[in-house]
């Protein structure tokens, strides 16, 4: 399930990061004399979302079956968000005719508080603390455009198309699809997803959701762990180019990037990342291209 869910995470960086391109007034950007460009992820103010998933599929010889609730808060355009997931999945295996049966439960918790990313180990009761990749990618890398442009940019690049429009929970949303997973987004936010991926298939749909509303700080407290802050690859000043830790990035960064092979990047960023020692080839290549596109795009 991990590596599903590491695929679906690269697919909502590129969707959710897709703002009302045809309409200056509703761009993903927020800026004043007086402060610098601050991306909006969503073209609302705030939010408050319950979501029903339900898990079903057979890999070999096991079928697996599941749900689970989510609820997302968020307000500040969706520079501060909370996302919390609870589910259990039931895997039944039958090896030489004798049935195995296994019940997990999983929760999740993550919160991103303008662009730091916070997540939630519940069971070493622990919080991991870094940048937020998409966030950091399109701030450094695209510090002059639209996030907006950038994420619809990226998500075609991608392959995404949007295939049709539906009225969702009151909502008129459109639809996009993108490798297995389609998702129906209001305003940037996603409202409902279908996801077919290594013979799993997982449905999400919210079952209410409120918006431009007042959301309690209350909903964005974290549990009282343990914080530890890990620097992302985006981070490392010694691998990557080192402006990436200032606010200019410059030609001979981007080359730099730009002429990176994959085996160098895959090397890089599994240095320190648990998560990334722990992904397969094809999940690095979806991380990989995606960082290409966007800084072959950035100019």
């Amino acid at each position: 399930m991990k590596k599903i869910s590491l695929i679906i995470a690269l697919i909502v960086i590129a969707m959710g990061c897709k703002g009302n391109e045809n309409n200056p007034s509703d761009s993903l950007s927020l800026k004043d004399s007086n402060q610098e460009k601050q991306l909006k992820r969503y073209d609302i103010k705030s939010g408050i979302i319950k979501y029903n998933t339900s898990i079903s599929g057979k890999v070999i010889a096991s079928t697996i079956t599941g749900s689970g609730t989510e609820t997302r808060y968020f307000k500040e355009w969706g520079a501060l968000e909370l996302f919390e997931q609870e589910s259990t999945t039931t895997t039944n295996t039958v090896i030489m005719g004798k049935e195995i049966n296994e019940t997990t439960s999983d929760h999740q918790m993550t919160k991103l508080d303008h662009g730091e990313s916070y997540v939630v180990d519940f069971k070493n009761k622990t919080i991991l603390q870094q940048k937020d990749l998409a966030m950091e990618m399109i701030k450094k890398m695209h510090p002059d455009k639209d996030a907006g442009e950038v994420g619809k940019s990226m998500l075609e690049g991608m392959g995404g198309k949007q295939i049709g429009k539906e009225v969702f929970l009151g909502y008129q949303c459109e639809i996009w699809d993108l490798m297995g997973v389609k998702q129906w987004m209001y305003k940037g936010v996603v409202l409902k997803s279908e996801a077919n991926l290594m013979g799993i298939t997982t449905i999400t749909e919210a079952t209410s959701a409120t918006f431009n509303s007042t959301v309690p700080d209350s909903n964005f407290n974290l549990p009282n762990y343990k914080i530890s802050k890990q620097e992302s690859f985006i981070d490392n000043g010694d691998d990557y180019p080192d402006s990436f830790d200032s606010d200019e990035i410059n030609e001979a960064d981007m080359e730099k990037l730009r002429n990176m092979s994959f085996e160098e990047w895959k090397t890089l960023v599994q240095k320190d990342d648990p998560e990334m020692k722990e992904s397969s080839d094809e999940e690095l290549r979806q991380i990989y291209s995606t960082i290409q596109f966007m800084v072959k795009k950035r100019n």
